[in-house]
């Protein structure tokens, strides 16, 4: 077998980023109605949604390949348990917002030091080893975590709405996109910078979606958002299936 078919996560895509920006709108809305609307609270939030990431990751550690749908379970999932986390922290801790993205920076840039000390670098694809593709979870866990964050904090600190949050995330992505193409900065680290600054863009719509039309919310409510986000990632999940799919076919003879 080749290096690519060996590997186990997705490829860095159009379709990724669009999948990514769905998963961690679901994560919000997905998290907050599990801790808000239902009144769990974020304490048993978290020890939902820190069982089904351990579920759904250790089912991605232990097939031999990538599939898209389980590989996709484990992003929802770290949303998810990252919006618990950064919830838990702020209101259960009262660390509050700042100290509380400090925190999971330095989580994450432990985790990348550790990753390159090991492996001298920081490629997100193809990964095949499953101790690296640990690696790449937990930073994955802690971006999504402090994207969170982030998100809330551009609302607490600055008292943007969700939509002028979502647009100044995204003005941040579409920055680190021209740097991609025009300048020589190194591509991991503009990944990282982009996948982080992904998650609050998510989050502020998420937000956008559930909150009271007097907060500047649609007013959708956590459910029906959750719904929604779940049949757009559905659709984009059988388009990464079937072409997942057509590259594993044999090419045809000459």
């Amino acid at each position: 077998m080749t290096t690519e078919q060996l590997n186990k996560v997705a490829k860095i895509t159009m379709i990724f980023w669009l999948m990514k920006i769905v998963a961690t709108t679901l994560g919000e809305t997905l998290g907050d109605f599990i801790s808000m609307t239902l009144n769990l609270g974020y304490t048993v939030g978290i020890a939902i949604t820190l069982a089904f990431f351990f579920v759904v990751l250790l089912t991605q550690l232990s097939v031999k390949k990538y599939v898209p749908v389980i590989y996709w379970l484990v992003i929802i999932g770290t949303t998810t348990l990252g919006t618990e986390i950064s919830d838990y922290i702020d209101r259960t801790l009262h660390l509050g917002y700042t100290a509380g993205s400090i925190l999971l920076v330095s989580c994450l840039m432990l985790t990348l030091f550790l990753w390159f000390r090991k492996y001298k670098n920081l490629e997100v694809f193809p990964i095949t080893e499953k101790q690296k593709e640990i690696y790449y979870w937990t930073a994955i866990l802690f971006s999504n975590s402090l994207g969170t964050a982030f998100g809330d904090f551009l609302g607490e600190y600055f008292g943007m709405s969700y939509l002028q949050g979502a647009f100044v995330t995204g003005g941040v992505i579409f920055v680190v996109v021209l740097l991609h193409y025009v300048t020589k900065i190194n591509r991991i680290v503009l990944f990282w910078v982009a996948f982080i600054f992904t998650r609050p863009f998510g989050a502020t719509f998420g937000d956008f979606l559930t909150k009271p039309t007097d907060n500047g919310g649609l007013h959708l409510g956590t459910l029906n958002s959750s719904l929604v986000s779940v049949c757009v990632m559905t659709v984009l999940l059988f388009i990464a299936h079937r072409q997942q799919s057509l590259k594993s076919q044999p090419a045809a003879p000459a």
